[in-house]
This record gives C-alpha cells, structure tokens and sequence, in this order.
C-alpha cells in the first residue's frame, strides 16, 4: 500500500500510475475498492496469459451488478452491464476488435503497461483511453469468463454524477485520439476504426442526438400530417428513419436480453422495457458531460460504495468488517487496487 505523492490531477490514473514503478510482477490487475471478484479470479487469469499470445496483452473480467433489487436505477444499470459484459465484450474479443475496458478487473501485462507509459492521469476513463492504445499498438484484449460483483448507484444524484464522468472522459479520449485521424484509422485497420468510432465517440453522439430525434419523431407522427407517397424514393426518408430506430432500439435491448439469459436473470428481463427511458437519463448525464469539459475537464465525481442494501459489499460493510487494504487506499485521488 503507499501513498499517491501531493499534486494534481486527482485521478484514479494518476494512482496507478505512482503504483506502476512499484509492480514486482510479470502480470497486474486493477480492482475499485468495493470489488468483490470471484476467488479463483486471478489464478485464472494467470492460467490464460500463460496459454494465449505475447499480442493479448489485457483481460477483461465480467463486472456483475449484485444490488439490483435496490433500485429501478440498479436493476436496468444490471442490464446494462449483463449486455456489455457477458454478450458485446466477449464477440470483440473474439473478433479481435478493441474491448470497452471496465477499468476494474483489468489482468495487464506489466512491461506493455509500462511500454505504454502507463494511464493518462489527465483523462477520467483512463480505461477508455488505455483500451484504444493498446489497439493503436497492436495489442488485443481477451475476455475472461469470472465474474467481479460491483455496487450500483442506486439513487439519481450518484448516478448522474458517475455517468457524467463516464461520458466526459470518452469525449476526452475521442479528442485525444482524434488529432490526427487518418493516422488513427491507417493503425488500427478499416473495422476495428468503425468499432472504435462506434464505442467511443458513437456512445456519446448517440447518448446526445436521443432526446432530439425522438422529440423529432413524435412530432413528425403527433403533430405533422404526413402524406401518402406511392412512389419508392418518396417513401424513403421516412423508411430509413423508421428502420434507424428500429435497429437502434434493437441493439439497446437484445444485448441485455441476452446477457439476462446467459446470467438466469429471468426476474430481471421484466426491467428491459424501461432501457429506452432509461437512456434519457443517459442523454442528460452526456449533456451534462460537455458542460463538465469545459468547466471542470479534470473534475472526477466520486461514487459512495457499500451504502447498497443488497450488494455484497454494502452487506459486508453492515457488518462492520475490518478493512482491507483496497478499502483504505481508496483516498483523495478515485481509489484503486493494483495488485502485481
């Protein structure tokens, strides 16, 4: 355990980043302190980077919401990760696609973090950032099939501050790598750049473009009367935007079925119809993001954890357990575990 040395930015990256020199081992892995990881996690995980190439230089484990009976909040945040973690990351890992990092549960070979020159203290999704330059280096990241149980926000206020944080450091990650764009895409490769398009700076302009469309929708349909039109190219304005948000709707809510079903979360999959309303709240946290950018770009929002009433580590902290030493090295700058 050590001390991040006084200065600033006062970022979870700049933490590991004063750890990183420390790391004794071939192999480290990122926790947030509230992490309760499955047991045999990391012997897995070695056990995989032993078998798979030198060019896998990350895993990814499978974050698992554990408090969704707390809130409608947690429930569809649960789905949210059920879809990301155990059905969309897994098909670009197999893929060989860039992974949305977690920014916990992250197993890393030391010597191409430290090639790499570590995080990006400056950035508030440091695994974002991390995630793409990995790609840009020709690294892959793998899945790992082991659950990591986190707590949810349950109320708006910690939501909304989480999530405006989430999407400010993807607009800064966008910016980041998004100076010379050509170069970017000619790295990367034609696929792999739509995906990263898609994941990065896609979240975040679809997150904002939401309320919009659909204000333009209804009144399209509400208000405006709209004509017969028998002729095909007449018709196909309103096809294509009809069919825009079919998909749309359909890549919001199937991945979270499916990872409801691959989880047994036959309860929970009742929640997938509210996910459209849901993401209004994630339209205003993206709106609240550009507002962040300019006022208080380095600004990290932190999350009160174990105050849930059905998570294990709220549980464990009802208990009054003794801390460990991820609970305590959580301090001023975000709160991480590296583990070497």
């Amino acid at each position: 355990m050590i001390t991040v040395p006084p200065g600033g930015p006062r970022t979870k990256p700049r933490a590991l980043n004063a750890a990183l020199p420390l790391a004794r081992g071939a192999l480290l892995t990122v926790y947030d302190a509230e992490d309760v990881p499955d047991p045999g996690q990391l012997r897995l995980a070695a056990a995989l980077f032993a078998r798979l190439p030198a060019r896998t230089a990350c895993l990814q484990g499978r974050l698992v919401i554990d408090n969704a009976g707390d809130s409608y909040l947690a429930r569809v945040f649960a789905l949210e990760y059920a879809g990301l973690f155990d059905v969309l990351n897994p098909a670009f890992a197999r893929c060989g696609l860039p992974v949305p990092l977690g920014g916990t549960s992250m197993h890393l070979r030391t010597a191409v973090v430290r090639a790499l020159h570590g995080w990006d203290a400056h950035n508030v999704t440091e695994d974002a950032d991390l995630g793409l330059r990995l790609a840009l280096a020709g690294y892959t990241v793998g899945d790992l099939p082991s659950p990591t149980f986190e707590e949810a926000p349950a109320r708006l206020g910690p939501w909304l501050g989480q999530r405006t944080r989430w999407l400010k450091g993807l607009v800064q990650t966008s910016l980041t790598h998004g100076r010379r764009p050509l170069d970017t895409a000619r790295s990367l490769g034609g696929l792999e750049t739509l995906c990263a398009v898609a994941l990065v700076p896609g979240t975040v302009a679809s997150a904002l473009a939401y309320p919009v469309c659909l204000v333009a929708a209804a009144w399209s349909f509400l208000v405006l009367e709209i004509p017969a039109a028998p002729a095909f190219l007449d018709n196909l304005p309103t096809g294509l935007a009809i069919t825009l948000f079919g998909t749309g709707l359909a890549a919001l809510v199937l991945p979270a079925l499916a990872g409801c079903a691959r989880r047994g979360w036959g309860d929970l999959a009742q929640s997938v119809p509210w996910m459209p309303v849901y993401f209004l709240l994630v339209s205003l946290a993206a709106w609240l993001a550009l507002i962040e950018l300019v006022r208080a770009p380095l600004r990290w929002n932190k999350t009160r954890h174990g105050l849930a009433r059905t998570s294990r580590s709220g549980r464990r902290a009802r208990r009054g357990r003794p801390a460990t030493p991820c609970d305590t090295a959580r301090g001023p700058d975000g709160g991480a575990c590296a583990s070497a």
